[in-house]
């Protein structure tokens, strides 16, 4: 049973929020459209239902009969602020993938582009050392931004009395593509979850936001996207190389660009209902091609799809992105002058990236690397998650969330169908562990629970009284999630895998590195007490696939179908 199926009278028991909290919106942006069975009514073109004044589509999150509150007792924004939470994704595939038919244009592009610092939190994770080819993986954080900074996001997201209210960051779904550029996976988190966000410092005022708990959506108002990364980070202990981030300016002009994109329903659909829950989708059963105002209306749906909650509306999102991949690497092109002036000026005016992704050139570079990776090792997941203990919010689920995490970290395809290495006899170990030099590093330094002071010393004498006399330490702080020996020569494999094994350690731990200068055992944050290593539960071992809580959807399954919601049919 999906957890996302556990839903019904429990939102009645939830808290009512303050209207106050960050995210409220008293915004008087309610659904002006009309049931189809309503005198005056009219299908729009296309089966794309807007408000009658020429506004943005209303949104898929109408307040509720309940004062305006989304299921799990957080506030509800106006209805522009969700019309972003899956172009984020879009803008990324788009811009990366169409680059390779038009990087050659437009060098003022680039002033377009905002940037940002890549992260706000102190310390950090060390990037991973690239394996025993030189190649390392490459995660992109890709948000969307609710921000009206600009008359046409405005005309998008309505709601100008908010145009100064800092933006949430509700789309956030983080890409990670295999160091051999073989697989993609994407994982998205619930805009509620209940997460540590670290002390973050605004590049701009120079305020200090301290460290506190709250919606992960919230971390964009502590000083922007470089803290949404670092929030990240914490969370998964992934090292994140960029973020992308979007606003509303030029996400119709991208839907259209492509000629449409199929997605398909169950049943017929129509988003809207007497309450004024929907985003005005109105679709009959089967697969049809949306674009522009229909695109949105797909992509905000809450209200029609499945169970009437933000995992199923991921769900949506992820069939669409995946569709359009499928589209663009069909031979979609982008070929008209204008259509591609016109779409690269509104997609890079609505760009926000770190300065280390901040021109067209290093975006068409990063496309050559998404391009390479075939439909159908690309795989689609929400994280792992479970009410809290109230059902006020949601929170990262014990073991499946870590399990997944673990995976990216260790650059396991989600699918689990990496190529199986075939069984072979550990080698022999060709140094007496007397004489092995080992050098033993602290890396606990957590920015939200903070270093532990002398881990290398505590694991290095551990290593002395194994027999590893020769073992040192190196003084340097550093922040991992997993503790992990490296080494560069592939003669040493056997002695890294006896040290393992003399630790109590994973084979997974032990990794050949193109960067290793030696053997380095690393003490992670998995490790953060003890001289033993310590023993892990069945289900935080070791995984080789998403676990059946992620939800998981392959980029090639063209027959994927939303379920509608019997509620929201007609």
């Amino acid at each position: 049973m999906r957890q996302s199926s556990v839903r019904g009278d429990r939102s009645r028991r939830r808290r009512e929020p303050d209207a106050q909290e960050p995210g409220w919106d008293d915004g008087p942006y309610q659904d002006q459209g009309l049931p189809p069975d309503a005198p005056g009514w009219t299908p729009p073109a296309g089966g794309a239902v807007s408000s009658g004044d020429g506004d943005a589509p209303v949104d898929g999150d109408a307040p509720t009969d309940g004062g305006g509150h989304r299921k799990g007792g957080r506030p509800r924004g106006g209805k522009g602020r969700k019309v972003l939470r899956w172009t984020a994704l879009t803008v990324a595939v788009l811009i990366v993938g169409g680059a390779g038919a038009g990087y050659w244009y437009y060098e003022h592009l680039n002033a377009n582009l905002r940037k940002a610092p890549r992260s706000l939190g102190g310390g950090g994770l060390k990037k991973p050392d690239p394996n025993a080819f030189g190649q390392s993986p490459l995660n992109i954080l890709l948000l969307g931004s609710d921000g009206r900074n600009s008359k046409k996001n405005i005309e998008l997201g309505g709601a100008r009395q908010d145009a100064d209210r800092k933006p949430l960051a509700d789309v956030q779904m983080l890409l990670h593509v295999s160091a051999d550029r073989s697989n993609m996976s994407v994982i998205s988190i619930p805009r509620d979850t209940r997460v540590t966000i670290p002390e973050c410092t605004d590049p701009k005022t120079h305020k200090v936001y301290p460290q506190t708990s709250g919606a992960i959506n919230e971390s964009l108002q502590h000083g922007g996207p470089g803290c949404t990364l670092a929030t990240w980070q914490e969370l998964t202990g992934i090292y994140v190389d960029h973020f992308m981030m979007v606003d509303f300016a030029g996400v119709v002009d991208m839907a259209d660009a492509i000629g449409g994109v199929p997605v398909c329903v169950d049943k017929n659909v129509y988003s809207h209902d007497s309450k004024g829950h929907g985003s005005g989708l109105r679709m009959e059963k089967g697969t049809h091609p949306v674009k522009g105002v229909q695109a949105l209306q797909w992509l905000r749906t809450r209200y029609g799809f499945e169970d009437n909650t933000d995992i199923g509306r991921a769900k949506a999102q992820h069939m669409y992105m995946n569709s359009m991949v499928r589209q663009l690497k069909k031979g979609t092109k982008l070929s008209n002058p204008g259509q591609l002036r016109d779409l690269a000026e509104a997609a890079t005016k609505a760009l926000t990236v770190d300065d280390g992704l901040d021109t067209v050139k290093k975006l068409y570079d990063l496309g050559g690397d998404l391009s390479r990776v075939p439909t159908k090792r690309i795989t689609m997941v929400t994280m792992p998650w479970q009410y809290s203990p109230d059902e006020s919010y949601v929170m990262p689920k014990p073991g499946d969330a870590e399990a997944t995490f673990g995976l990216l970290r260790n650059d396991t395809a989600l699918d689990g169908k990496d190529k199986k290495k075939k069984a072979t006899p550990d080698p022999e170990p060709s140094t007496p562990k007397g004489q092995l030099k080992v050098v033993v590093q602290n890396g606990t330094n957590s920015t939200v629970n903070g270093p532990v002071s002398g881990r290398a010393s505590v694991v290095q004498q551990r290593l002395s009284g194994l027999g590893y006399s020769a073992a040192g330490t190196d003084s340097a702080l550093t922040t991992q999630a997993d503790t992990t020996i490296t080494y560069r020569d592939k003669g040493q494999r056997g002695d890294a895998l006896a040290l393992a094994k003399a630790l109590g350690l994973p084979k997974s731990a032990v990794r050949e590195s193109s960067s290793a200068t030696g053997m380095r055992l690393v003490v992670g944050n998995d490790w953060r007490n003890g001289s033993a290593y310590p023993k892990k539960s069945g289900e935080e071992k070791a995984a080789d696939k998403a676990p059946d809580s992620a939800d998981a959807l392959n980029g090639e399954d063209s027959k994927a179908c939303m379920k509608v919601n019997p509620q929201y049919t007609f």
